[in-house]
């Protein structure tokens, strides 16, 4: 257990912040019954587990974006993250709303990012891939150029992969859905007889357990 994307599967683990429960599975916001849920935001409650996240976010993208301007977090999971990364970097920081404010100034965008910027953006959690392009939309609607995209983990879903081929970003994550249920099979925490549910549910999860 000595890659990135293993150790950090154990961390997320240990702390529950993912639950794997192939014989009883939870409904998403979106309807989708899954054996699988994950919330990197319970990270934030652990200081040396929120440090380690904020290195590791922080050292991929001063290894591949050195050019990076400015940082934006996709609100809400990645607006702590994302700050810390900010922070860790001497980068000016933004993050950007699901929708736009319907008082005051009507922001979508909240901080002060500037047209022709190079932003990476922060993200805790890919599913589909759609709230995360839909930043990435607006950011370039603003003027800036978005030159990548760093999150903890990816459910690594086909529909995700062709959303962000076709809208041209470059996704990096920390750690992802292969490496969390190698690490959950080797500690015991699921039985192999599971790893094929989870993988029919992560070939087609919309449809699954329907």
């Amino acid at each position: 257990m000595n890659t990135l994307e293993q150790i950090f599967a154990k961390k997320l683990l240990d702390v529950k912040a993912i639950k794997l429960q192939p014989e009883n599975p939870f409904t998403w916001a979106s309807g989708w019954k899954s054996p699988f849920y994950c919330d990197n935001r319970k990270t934030l409650a652990f200081p040396g587990l929120r440090s380690f996240v904020k290195l590791e976010l922080s050292r991929i993208v001063a290894e591949l974006y050195p050019e990076a301007e400015a940082v934006a977090g996709v609100a809400t999971g990645a607006i702590a993250q994302g700050a810390l990364v900010a922070d860790a970097l001497g980068l000016p920081f933004a993050y950007v709303r699901s929708k736009a404010k319907d008082h005051g100034m009507t922001n979508l965008i909240e901080g002060d990012l500037q047209p022709g910027m190079k932003v990476v953006v922060i993200e805790d959690l890919i599913s589909t891939g759609g709230s995360s392009l839909k930043a990435v939309e607006a950011l370039r609607a603003h003027g800036c150029e978005v030159i990548g995209m760093v999150a903890s983990y990816t459910y690594g879903f086909p529909v995700a992969a062709e959303a962000f081929e076709k809208a041209g970003v470059t996704l990096t994550t920390l750690t992802n859905y292969e490496a969390v249920v190698a690490v959950a099979l080797e500690t015991g925490y699921i039985k192999s007889e599971h790893v094929e549910m989870l993988n029919s549910w992560r070939s087609n999860p919309s449809e699954w357990g329907k």
